[in-house]
């Protein structure tokens, strides 16, 4: 399956869906040779290409409620929402072990891409290219005002969904004549101007590019969508996404209602997968 992209949306715990999705693909033993994924996609590619399904599933339904995961307090601590040393070291190194030997030896091309905090641009890090994939992972999931600033390679980073929500136009440029896309949100939704516009002005002030473009990241967002959908109606991609709007918050907690998101990615991967049969033998 040469010429083929996989590209996956974030969303937080929105990326239950997605992980249904590749758990099924899984399954099948179906692996594509490039992957891009952002913020809570670049978390879903890290246990797609070590071939572990279950392994992202399992990471949110245990630790949704855990405090060392999530924490209101240690956010209003300044520490973060988000304990990022107990998500990329606690839970891979011991918890729900990652197969890092199978994730080295892996021939997929992963790409993952943070924003630049000190020009507001996208970044892209690639896996056997860059000093940290898991750093750059990492980066890619501290949303701002809730996480602090990562350092890789001379970089400032935060969420990569910031500069570029859903790269497709990445995988485009990268050579992937066919790309197969999965979002978070139903078929028809579009992001409103953020009503922390004027928090981004002031939390970032030495960072004005980067404020800007969180301002405007709901333009890009919907550009992308419009964008997506035209190549939907050319059969150029197949997109994978909720059939409904999703009741979830980025940090939701009710178990099941993440385990349902789940189930339903599962189910519809499973449904279309025959689907995937004609593009599969073409690339």
């Amino acid at each position: 399956m040469k010429n083929a992209g996989l590209v996956l949306e974030g969303g937080g715990m929105r990326g239950l869906y997605t992980s249904g999705v590749l758990d099924f693909f899984m399954e099948k033993g179906l692996y594509f040779p490039y992957v891009i994924g952002v913020s809570a996609g670049a978390c879903n590619a890290l246990s797609y290409i070590s071939r572990q399904p279950g392994r992202s599933h399992d990471i949110n339904i245990n630790y949704a409620n855990d405090p060392r995961y999530i924490n209101y307090t240690n956010l209003l601590k300044g520490k973060g929402l988000f304990n990022m040393e107990f998500a990329f070291n606690d839970i891979p190194d011991h918890l729900i072990p990652f197969d890092y030997r199978a994730f080295e030896e892996a021939s997929e091309r992963l790409v993952i891409p943070a924003t630049d905090c000190n020009t507001g641009k996208a970044v892209y890090f690639e896996k056997d290219k860059c000093k940290s994939i898991y750093t750059a992972a990492k980066a890619s999931s501290s949303l701002p005002f809730v996480s602090k600033m990562v350092s890789l390679e001379g970089y400032q980073l935060l969420d990569g969904g910031i500069a570029d929500p859903i790269p497709i136009v990445k995988s485009l440029k990268d050579g992937n004549t066919f790309n197969v896309v999965v979002l978070t949100r139903h078929k028809g939704y579009r992001k409103s101007p953020s009503v922390l516009q004027k928090l981004a002005k002031t939390t970032y002030m030495k960072n004005k590019e980067l404020a800007e473009a969180i301002c405007n990241r709901y333009k890009v967002y919907n550009d992308t969508l419009d964008y997506i959908e035209k190549l939907e109606r050319e059969n150029k991609v197949l997109v994978f996404r909720p059939r409904k709007s999703v009741e979830i918050d980025r940090v939701e907690r009710d178990v099941e209602k993440l385990k349902n998101l789940y189930w339903e990615g599962y189910h519809d991967a499973k449904r279309e997968f025959d689907h995937l049969e004609g593009p599969r033998a073409s690339c």
